[in-house]
């Protein structure tokens, strides 16, 4: 099936903590190219990796949080005026996607969501359990804990051959563990190191719960500065801006 490979163009929190970008993750094989998430420092980081525009085929978010989604508004209008894009490209996300991107292209570029695009763009609600397929990907979303004003879901991603699960911003669920039981990687959130606050994972919890999960490899991100000066304690890869794994 050949390997995938996943950039962290940003791994960071919402603010900025270690002078993190926002969270975003490209993930890229031989038959599907994608992001997972696009907060709202992601065209920097895009820009900075050399990433090209037309290669992204899709965008999964998790949550309409601006750490998460901040970013659609500038990735789109940059699509439309800059890179002239023609690809067509798929934006999926939990129920309520449609109008949650509406309310923040019109926030952030007045008019910019009634402007006939160059290409194609496909909005897909993800409903959680449900399957979608995305040309080359499977993705499934599931629901997380976090807070219930706006869903939030965690994505189980199939690409290549390869699972990839991706907790989003959440407090520990009984879905990740059967979502992660052959899962080859497990992208989960440490937000703090010990430090146990509502809709959120730390570290500790997250390596008490490991036993129970089946990924083969495990790697934390969106950690605060808390967090981030116990990186070295950590049994699990810690994400840093940049960061290329392969699957």
């Amino acid at each position: 099936m050949g390997a995938v490979k996943l950039t962290f163009l940003g791994c960071g929190d919402a603010f900025g903590s270690g002078g993190r970008f926002q969270s975003c993750i490209f993930g890229k094989s031989g038959n599907a190219n994608f992001l997972i998430d696009c907060g709202a420092s992601s065209l920097i980081a895009i820009r900075q990796n050399s990433i090209i525009h037309d290669d992204i085929e899709a965008i999964l978010v998790t949550n309409f949080h601006g750490d998460h989604f901040g970013g659609l508004p500038y990735f789109l209008v940059d699509a439309q005026l800059n890179k002239k894009r023609t690809r067509d490209l798929t934006i999926a996300g939990p129920p309520g996607l449609g109008r949650k991107l509406t309310e923040v292209m019109e926030g952030t570029f007045p008019r910019s969501s009634v402007v006939k695009m160059r290409f194609a763009l496909n909005i897909e609600e993800l409903q959680p359990g449900a399957g979608l397929s995305i040309g080359n990907l499977r993705v499934t979303a599931f629901p997380a804990a976090h807070p219930p004003q706006d869903p939030h879901i965690h994505l189980r991603i199939e690409c290549g051959g390869k699972v990839i699960v991706y907790s989003g911003d959440t407090e520990w669920t009984e879905a990740l563990e059967r979502m992660c039981a052959d899962a080859d990687l497990f992208i989960a959130e440490s937000y703090f190191f010990d430090k146990q606050i509502r809709y959120h994972l730390d570290y500790v919890t997250l390596s008490q719960k490991i036993r129970k999960i089946g990924a083969d490899r495990v790697v934390v991100m969106h950690m605060s500065e808390e967090m981030l000066a116990r990186t070295s304690k950590s049994i699990f890869e810690c994400a840093t801006d940049g960061m290329l794994i392969e699957i």
